[in-house]
Parts: structure tokens; C-alpha cells; sequence
């Protein structure tokens, strides 16, 4: 799990593939062929289970692909960090003690208050003394925020501040409604949100986060703020734009009836 922290502090982009409708380990072979860096497992907006997002953190873990789970709440964190996930995502944080809260509950002590469990299966399950399980967790489990209102990003400076957090993610569709402009992802209040992310960000050595955003141009112009953290798209949408150009492409052949 280290490699993700280290591959976007090295400066390079890494991109997540959205899972919220598989329910195979197949779904992860095939994000890794693509070229994903990253797994974004969404048990906030889908019905699976702990069993099928062991399988999948479990498949992510093999294939090299970190995975990382939203969870509905921070109050289930540690249980979904116990089987398997490397990092996990909290959606709709918008002050520093809720950042805090997450990070207690995601780093085992003394930087936060996570519950010991035994040997981790990110660390291979390795029977290694409890400080070293402890200390490794620690450095290479993911924390990530998500930003999703107008209040959000007016405090994203002091949710950057907060220690144990990696990265604040904009999740840019409830931004948007937010605000009462949605759909708008285009408007310059969305663009000014992710600068202001990105500065706050770089202020105190976390890194930005792009979440919901995958028309192209939006894409190059968001990104080229300085967000190397990024979802890339995911099953659902995938699978429906490739069927919809087939289909298209289907319909639009001649009939060949003489």
C-alpha cells in the first residue's frame, strides 16, 4: 500500500477504478490490464457486502492495485480496514474535528485509537510483532476525506492541517448540488473549489483529489491544477457507454433484406 503514497509524492498521476457494481475478482483483473493504479470500492452508494469487498480488497492486493473502500460512515473504518482494504474514504467531511475523527479511527495508537485485530492481510498476514503491525499499518494505510459541500472546501485549509490525513478528495457532484448548481461541474465555482484545494493542500503536504469528474476537457483542466489523485471512471459507466456505442453502431448498420 506504501507504493500509492509514494508513487504521488514521487509526482505521478494515479487513477482509480470505481466498483460499484461487481462483484468479481475478474472486475479487478481487468482494471489492472487497463492500466488503473488504484481500486475505489463504494460501499456508500451500493448493496455490497463485507464478504465481496474482502474478495475484491483481497484481488486488488494481489494484482498490485490499492484498494480502497468507501465506507458510509468512518464508524465501520477499521472492521472494512481489518479485511483487506488499504485505505479508506470517507465521504462528506466538512471541519477538521470530523477529519480527525476519521483518522483516530482508521491509524492504531499513538496516532489514533484503531482497534488491534491480529495479523493484517495487507501486510500478508504475516506473524510480525505487534509494534511492527502497528507501525507499518500506520505508514501505509490510505486516509482519505471527502470534500462535498461549499462549507467543506471554505474549511479545507484546516482539514489539511489535520495529521493522519493523506488526501482530501472533492466529491464534485454533491459539490455542485450543494451549491445549487448541479450537474454545473463546468462552473467557475467548482474550478475555484479545487484551487483552493490544491493550495491548502500543498500547504501542508497532502495531496488533492478529483472525484466524479470524467468529461476530458474538465478532466485536463482540473488535473492540470496539480491533482495527481484521481478516479478514472468505473464498472458502471464503462460497461453502459461501451454497450450504448455498440448498439448504436448496431442499429445503424443496413437492414440487408433484399
Amino acid at each position: 500500500m506504501k507504493s500509492l503514497k509514494d508513487a504521488l509524492a514521487a509526482g505521478r498521476r494515479m487513477f482509480g477504478f470505481n466498483i460499484r457494481l461487481s462483484r468479481t475478482p475478474e472486475t479487478v483483473a481487468i482494471a489492472r490490464s487497463c492500466g488503473f493504479d488504484w481500486l475505489f470500492i463504494d460501499t456508500e452508494h451500493s448493496a455490497l457486502d463485507l464478504d465481496t469487498v474482502q474478495t475484491l480488497c483481497l484481488a486488488g492486493l494481489a494484482a498490485g492495485l490499492s484498494p480502497l473502500v468507501r465506507v458510509p460512515d468512518a464508524s465501520s473504518a477499521a472492521r472494512v480496514l481489518d479485511i483487506g482494504a488499504g485505505g479508506i474514504i470517507v465521504p462528506h467531511v466538512e471541519t477538521a474535528a470530523e477529519a480527525h475523527a476519521v483518522a483516530q479511527r482508521c491509524l492504531f495508537a499513538p496516532a489514533g485509537h484503531r482497534s488491534l485485530s491480529g495479523p493484517l492481510h495487507q501486510l500478508g498476514l504475516a506473524a510480525l510483532p505487534t509494534r511492527e503491525i502497528m507501525r507499518r499499518a500506520n505508514e501505509e494505510t490510505v486516509v482519505v476525506v471527502m470534500l462535498e459541500s461549499p462549507r467543506a472546501i471554505a474549511n479545507a485549509e484546516a482539514i489539511a492541517a489535520v495529521p493522519g490525513v493523506d488526501i482530501l478528495l472533492i466529491g464534485s457532484n454533491d459539490l455542485a448540488a450543494e451549491a445549487g448548481i448541479p450537474g454545473a461541474l463546468d462552473d467557475p465555482l467548482i474550478e475555484a473549489a479545487y484551487r483552493t484545494l490544491v493550495e491548502a493542500c500543498n500547504r501542508h503536504g497532502k495531496q488533492a483529489g478529483m472525484g466524479g469528474i470524467y468529461n476530458h476537457d474538465l478532466m485536463r483542466r482540473y488535473l492540470a491544477l496539480g491533482i495527481r489523485f484521481s478516479q478514472g471512471g468505473g464498472d458502471a459507466t464503462f460497461m453502459a457507454s461501451a454497450a450504448k456505442a455498440r448498439m448504436d453502431f448496431l442499429r445503424g448498420l443496413p437492414d440487408g433484406a433484399a
